[in-house]
């Protein structure tokens, strides 16, 4: 049973709770997307129907965030960006060696808010070329997606010393003033943390000194004769002996 003093402490770090700004989405758990193996030999034309299956992708990418930014006809900007996930597959699994192949279709995924998608195809993408720039940064956005902000943070910095752009640099501007708020919360809660442990300490210290003390003077009456062991148990004597004796 915890005591008042300890109940105060924890209740103090229970309730340092932080206040974080931005969206996060609810996960997504949809069936993993197809996914290539980056071990297998491609020829040159394989490598080049990957290409045109990129680039119908990245037209179809296009064409959804324009309907986006206009913020008109939901349904269409959903079917362009669906169109962008089937060609950018089909691209994959006929070159599944090209690294930016996985990275641009975790960018879709991102402008879809599946950032579970998202981290897997970024995660290829960093598997087949640990420099991509484009996979860092789109494993950067799915982590914010999840809440997961320093995770977010680093990813997103390690994007912008590969290849800076203006839309890491926003995203970190909405990540790293989280980041900070986490950082004081660990600052506070271990110093929380340290100061109940002290005052703990310091509560089991005074507690055994009373119980010695008091052991000793329950066998201190005028006129005994007493039997030292060792010189702890003398010192407790001792103190007892003086406790007694308002010394």
């Amino acid at each position: 049973m915890a005591k008042a003093g300890e109940s105060s402490f924890n209740d103090e770090i229970m309730e340092s709770d932080i206040e974080l700004e931005g969206e996060v989405v609810e996960p997504d758990n949809d069936l993993p997307q197809k996914m290539g193996d980056p071990s297998i030999d491609v020829s040159e034309e394989k490598r080049d129907q990957a290409q045109l299956y990129k680039k119908k992708g990245v037209d179809a990418l296009s064409e959804g965030k324009q309907l986006f930014f206009a913020h008109i006809q939901y349904k269409r900007m959903e079917c362009k960006l669906n169109e962008a996930i089937e060609h950018l597959t089909e691209a994959i699994l006929l070159n599944p060696t090209s690294a930016i192949l996985y990275a641009t279709r975790a960018g879709v995924f991102i402008k879809m808010k599946k950032p579970n998608a998202a981290t897997r195809d970024a995660d290829a993408a960093l598997q087949i070329n640990p420099d991509s720039a484009k996979g860092y940064k789109s494993r950067g956005m799915a982590k914010a997606m999840l809440g997961k902000w320093e995770d977010a943070a680093h990813d997103l910095h390690v994007a912008a010393k590969l290849d800076f752009d203006e839309e890491i640099s926003a995203e970190l501007k909405k990540v790293e003033p989280n980041v900070h708020k986490i950082e004081e919360h660990k600052k506070k809660y271990e110093r929380l943390r340290k100061e109940r442990d002290m005052k703990k300490a310091d509560t089991e210290r005074k507690r055994k000194h009373a119980e010695e003390v008091s052991a000793a003077s329950a066998v201190l009456k005028d006129g005994d004769v007493i039997t030292i062991h060792s010189s702890n148990e003398f010192e407790a004597k001792l103190k007892a002996a003086s406790a007694c004796l308002g010394l």
